[in-house]
């Protein structure tokens, strides 16, 4: 099976009717009609598009016929195969993101995984200063200083938008909801640049104050824009102290950017043709007029 890393650039994906209806077909009718009830046509997109990563991910890795998938939410929303498996790939986790202009994926057979990413945008209705005032309490001081030690105001947002990205990866790994504190956790990053395409190891985190040996954080800019991370731990879980990750870790995959064709390869429909899903994709508008991407209400 292996380490996935998958991205699929869901912004600039125009789907035909013949396309989304195909799409449409691929998924469980409860999530088809979840992502027609999203306001705006990038949304359902990029949910459409993280579904479609799961399915292919089970289909291909796990070998389960793609129509007989059957994946359920958490209580926490985080997506999960209800299929009973082989022992042998029990241990197999998955966790999709899409923010931006990507929906991504990242898949472990031995260990948690969680990815977050996050695009560099300017903040909607305030200035940066402002916006970082606002945002004050989601890191800590030593953040902070790391955040606002960048040179001019757009790489500190960047900067930003990378801690945001390491912290929810990590969060999403554990399965906690909105309501954790998020100054528990405290990112050293390194390097402080990251090249495209690469693969950076790094960036350790502080729990509780303490230095976290149980997680370790892949990230990669996938452009000039995109910072992905990826959280690795122990399957036993949040706050327990064992061997080290580390002589688990995967080996450094880099992201793979598929096609629409890429997604719907193995695809085998699940459902009968909507035609009237299309009609409700076209009356969409695009996106909000004004748009904040730092809401922790992202779909898991």
């Amino acid at each position: 099976m292996g380490s996935v890393r998958w991205a699929f650039p869901c912004a600039a994906w125009r789907p035909c009717r013949e396309e989304w209806l195909l799409a449409a077909r691929l998924v469980q009718p409860e999530e088809k009609d979840r992502i027609g009830q999203f306001v705006f046509a990038r949304d359902a997109r990029a949910a459409l598009a993280g579904r479609l990563l799961i399915r292919k991910l089970i289909a291909e890795k796990l070998c389960i016929p793609w129509n007989e998938i059957h994946l359920q939410r958490t209580s926490k929303g985080k997506p999960f195969l209800a299929n009973n498996v082989f022992s042998i790939c029990s241990n197999y986790n998955f966790n999709v993101s899409h923010q931006g202009d990507y929906a991504v994926l990242a898949a472990e057979p031995e260990l948690q995984v969680g990815i977050d990413i996050m695009k560099t945008n300017l903040p909607g209705s305030s200035s940066i200063p402002n916006f970082f005032r606002i945002m004050k309490r989601q890191f800590t001081e030593t953040e902070w200083g790391v955040i606002k030690s960048m040179s001019n105001e757009w790489l500190q947002l960047d900067m930003f938008h990378r801690h945001w990205a390491l912290k929810e990866s990590f969060l999403k790994a554990v399965g906690v909801g909105i309501g954790f504190n998020l100054q528990r956790i405290e990112f050293n990053v390194s390097p402080l640049q990251l090249e495209v395409g690469k693969v950076y190891k790094e960036t350790k985190m502080l729990l509780d104050g303490d230095k976290e040996e149980e997680w370790m954080f892949e990230e990669t800019r996938l452009d000039d824009h995109h910072h992905v991370a990826v959280a690795l731990g122990k399957q036993e879980g949040f706050g327990q102290k064992h061997s080290d990750v580390c002589s688990m870790e995967p080996n450094q995959p880099q992201f793979t950017l598929l096609t629409f064709e890429d997604l719907v390869a193995s695809g085998i429909p699940v459902a009968p043709e909507d035609s009237a899903y299309w009609d409700n994709f076209c009356s969409k508008p695009e996106s909000p007029v004004k748009q904040n991407s730092h809401s922790r209400q992202e779909c898991l």
